[in-house]
């Protein structure tokens, strides 16, 4: 049986055949590109772009391109700079959503601190054991933030050198006071990464409590708990420059069924083919952006990058054919 790890789901099983290929010189996987058909018109060229792209990195973007298995032979007129253009789009794509998410993960953390602090009257809310649910996960908060104030006592000491230069708030606090021993909630937030933030948030013991720091990013509680699992997976692709435009993300925001979320409104405006790839995603985004940043140009930028692609790169995405003419998308981009 599959062992399984705390109360996560049993490990799938693992594959039963043995891996035997071998590495191969980059003119070698030039090569194995130019005899399944990709059209190289500068061998040495392409050379370059996977030694700093890397042959594996880039392999996933030319399977749109594919005739398809066992032998991956291309579609007749495909070139190498067909397969770079798909990149260099995932490429911005990713960087766009990132800013995106920049937003909407820098104001959950400015929400949870600022109600959690003046809701209790308590700068150092996050100490007290009664405001959650999981005591293991509390533990182990507690030890993420003490690791970062131990790492930054260890390390050397910052000083600015001039009146433009400061040091960290963390820092700071540190230096300064002995007592308490971790830093209050406005800090403690800034130690954590979004996965850890998440965790924080769903670890709150009082509904209430959850409901307020959702209410402030324009949110009910199930619904920022569920894009915020999403968004931890989302800012891991992004983070480690994975593929985006067509991942299989394992996780996907719940649709909202409250009218004061913002969302799509036409009929059929998000197709159930569509449920379980990147256009949700995009479309939660935007919709924590109209309360975080509702002056935003965000949306206009996601259309000007998607309004010239094939249909490949928006069905891969599971952006549906007029997209744009929703009123959700089409007040933001006219």
């Amino acid at each position: 049986m599959p062992r399984r790890s705390g109360s996560q789901r049993p490990i799938r099983p693992r594959g039963s055949l043995d891996y035997n290929k071998p590495a191969l010189a980059l003119n070698d996987l030039v090569g194995r590109l130019s005899q399944r058909g990709l059209l190289i018109s500068d061998p040495d060229r392409a050379e370059r772009y996977l030694r700093h792209i890397g042959y594996y990195r880039l392999s996933p973007y030319t399977i749109p391109f594919q005739s398809g298995r066992p032998d991956h032979f291309f579609r007749e007129h495909t070139s190498f700079d067909d397969v770079l253009d798909l990149y260099a789009f995932d490429r911005a794509l990713r960087l766009l959503v990132l800013d995106a998410l920049e937003r909407v993960e820098v104001a959950v953390r400015a929400a949870l601190t600022d109600n959690m602090s003046t809701i209790y009257h308590d700068p150092h809310w996050y100490l007290n054991p009664e405001h959650m649910q999981d005591a293991g996960k509390h533990d182990g908060l507690l030890r993420i933030v003490r690791e970062s104030c131990d790492s930054r006592l260890r390390g050397s000491p910052e000083r600015g050198d001039d009146v433009l230069v400061h040091r960290s708030a963390l820092e700071h606090y540190l230096t300064t006071y002995q007592s308490p021993e971790l830093p209050p909630s406005w800090l403690m937030v800034e130690t954590l990464t979004i996965g850890q933030l998440t965790s924080t948030y769903r670890n709150l013991q009082r509904r209430a409590d959850r409901t307020a720091v959702a209410a402030s990013v324009g949110l009910t509680a199930p619904v920022l708990e569920s894009w915020l699992q999403t968004y931890v997976r989302v800012r891991n692709v992004c983070a480690h420059h994975g593929r985006l435009w067509n991942v299989g993300l394992g996780v996907y925001p719940a649709i909202p069924n409250s009218s004061a979320i913002s969302w799509l409104s036409g009929f059929d405006a998000l197709p159930e083919r569509s449920r379980k790839r990147l256009y949700p995603v995009l479309v939660s985004l935007q919709s924590t952006l109209d309360s975080v940043s509702p002056r935003s140009s965000w949306a206009r930028r996601l259309h000007s990058l998607l309004h010239t692609r094939p249909r490949m790169n928006l069905d891969g995405m599971g952006v549906p054919q007029g997209w744009a003419n929703d009123n959700f998308w089409a007040r933001h981009i006219s």
